[in-house]
């Protein structure tokens, strides 16, 4: 039976189409680091692979042209529309390695200890309890197998000069990620996270941008607030004039080309499952 998809329990940045348009953007934009950590990591031809919240498209691709026709991707995703958008993407494409399977990424069902690597991209900054993601990439990757993160922390997510309305507006977001169990800084907990749920060898790789006049992500934090716009509203965190307003500040702060733009902090960490060796060398 399929897990219930509670309300409660609901991506960060919602569903609507403009969100799911975005994280098809963001395949494109993120595909070149996605490659150069599963080059780093060594995803080859032949593996069994699982991508928890692929979305509508994620690393899927990227991934089938790794492990190639003899290995297998698997996609496991609880928005409909993106799972429904996913397999739309794996049919035009003739991605005949690729399956995407309509489940939470909290209880897959799927064979435990069955994949060779297991890997999610900015799931955890957007579910609440993200700690119970971690336990299921690490009970479903095989021993010695890696499971592989790529998380957000918004510690560096600033502007320059300053903006008193972001400030205002960012104060808003983190009351409401507060209110529903959304940890924004958790980039900088995933390396613990891995170990802590009993991985070793664990690897970081840290990534800052700047978002120059013209870039594609240099709008994210507008996206994110009117993503978020009806549900700030629904739990009377700010009165819909005052976001109104806020917002505009900070459309215009963006559009000024003097405005410099960090991005966040994006944690890449991975580490591996112990095997029979790792138990051996340490009798």
């Amino acid at each position: 039976m399929r897990p219930t998809l509670s309300g409660a329990d609901r991506y960060f940045l919602g569903y609507r189409p403009a969100e799911q348009e975005r994280l098809q953007q963001q395949a494109e934009q993120l595909a070149e680091e996605a490659r150069r950590l599963f080059e780093r990591i060594g995803v080859g031809p032949g593996a069994r692979v699982l991508e928890i919240g692929c979305g509508p498209r994620g690393c899927l691709d990227l991934l089938a042209e790794r492990v190639g026709p003899t290995g297998t991707v698997v996609g496991v995703e609880r928005s409909e529309d993106s799972v429904n958008r996913a397999r739309k993407l794996v049919a035009e494409r003739s991605l005949g390695n690729i399956e995407v399977l309509h489940v939470d990424g909290r209880h897959t069902a799927l064979a435990r200890s069955s994949f060779d690597f297991v890997t999610a991209r900015l799931v955890l900054v957007n579910v609440p309890a993200p700690e119970e993601i971690v336990v299921e990439a690490v009970a479903l990757v095989r021993p010695g197998g890696t499971v592989a993160f790529h998380e957000a922390d918004a510690v560096a997510h600033v502007f320059d000069p300053p903006l008193p309305a972001w400030a205002r507006l960012n104060n808003v977001l983190q009351a409401y990620a507060k209110l529903n169990g959304i940890d924004s800084f958790i980039g900088r907990r995933v390396p613990r996270l891995l170990r802590d749920h009993g991985l070793v060898d664990i690897h970081i790789n840290p990534l800052i941008y700047v978002y120059p006049p013209g870039h594609a992500r240099r709008t994210l934090s507008l996206h994110f607030v009117e993503n978020l716009k009806d549900r700030l509203l629904a739990q009377h965190l700010i009165e819909e004039r005052d976001l109104n307003a806020l917002m505009e500040d900070l459309r215009r702060h963006l559009e000024n080309p003097e405005t410099v733009v960090l991005s966040h902090l994006f944690i890449q960490a991975w580490g591996r499952k112990p095997d029979m060796t790792d138990r051996g060398s340490s009798s």
